[in-house]
């Protein structure tokens, strides 16, 4: 099958370091001083569970892989057998083009036509610019057809902080409110519930070890800069992931056998929930011509370096 990821691309900026895939565009490594801050996998190796993921155009699962467009029903490819549905978009496993690569920042893009259940072409982007203690992603997404369009972005990243085991951290969430989610087909089910006086409040954070997690979370109240910040910690050290305010919900999932690290964390930065394109929820409409750009990022503070 050769290599699931393509060529490897390889960021650097003093002692930061970050991996980036060329089919997918995925991000495979982030590390400052030779610290990890993101779960890998060996460049060889199919993405476990969708690490470091782009997710374009919806993230998370479409329901029974079919929706409504323009009156017409769509068919997708079912990309979850188990489950009957179409799960993370279009652009996972294609080779993106590379636009650009310096020493500390890259540039790839890819298009979007043909696919079955997707009627309007898309070009999507992302450059990853990397700082000494911080990495930008920021994607775009052009409409190149002739109708408008809603979209979704989403990302799958998998992160920890250095050997500390998973379930040590503390995770703060500043989210409001969470989607309840049926559990067999992990689709979302009535009405957004608030999370104070829940298990769900992790507003004032929570030990990781305590969680079992497949769960969107929106409501997300911004920093003084106007952006969402997740936070992971242990001791001294923040990882703080931060998104721009169009990444409204955000999705965490805690499994308890990642490849090669048992107990994992993702915090998945995303526009729009589960099925938004049956729902309409939180999509980005895109007029013909039009480009939208957003931006996520990962921050270190303190180190174990």
């Amino acid at each position: 099958m050769g290599n699931p990821t393509g060529e490897q691309f390889e960021l650097l900026r003093g002692d930061a370091r970050a991996v980036v895939t060329e089919i997918g565009a995925g991000l495979r490594a982030f590390e400052v001083g030779g610290v990890p801050y993101l779960e890998t996998f060996a460049a060889g190796a199919e993405p476990p569970k969708g690490a470091g993921q782009v997710l374009v155009p919806w993230p998370n699962r479409t329901k029974g892989a079919r929706w409504t467009f323009d009156g017409k029903p769509q068919e997708l490819a079912v990309t979850e057998p188990a489950r009957g549905n179409a799960i993370h978009g279009l652009v996972r496993r294609k080779e993106w083009q590379l636009l650009e690569h310096a020493e500390s920042s890259i540039t790839l893009a890819c298009d979007i036509d043909g696919e079955p259940g997707w009627p309007v072409p898309l070009r999507t982007g992302i450059v990853y610019d990397l700082a000494p203690r911080e990495l930008t992603v920021t994607h775009t997404v052009s409409n190149e057809g002739e109708q408008a369009i809603g979209v979704g972005v989403g990302t799958h990243p998998y992160f920890r902080i250095g050997d500390v085991p998973t379930d040590e951290l503390t995770l703060t969430l500043p989210a409001t409110r969470v989607r309840p989610y049926d559990e067999s087909r992990q689709l979302p089910f009535g009405e957004e519930r608030d999370v104070e006086g829940t298990d769900y409040d992790l507003r004032g954070g929570r030990i990781v070890g305590g969680l079992d997690l497949d769960t969107a979370f929106t409501g997300l109240v911004p920093g003084e800069d106007g952006r969402h910040h997740v936070l992971l910690q242990h001791g001294e050290t923040t990882l703080d992931v931060w998104t721009d305010p169009d990444f409204r919900w955000a999705q965490v999932f805690t499994p308890s056998d990642l490849t090669g690290r048992g107990r994992a964390i993702a915090i998945e930065p995303m526009t729009c929930p589960a099925d938004a394109l049956n729902s309409g929820t939180d999509l980005i409409t895109l007029e013909p011509g039009e480009t939208w750009r957003g931006s996520w990022g990962i921050r270190v503070r303190g180190s174990l370096a």
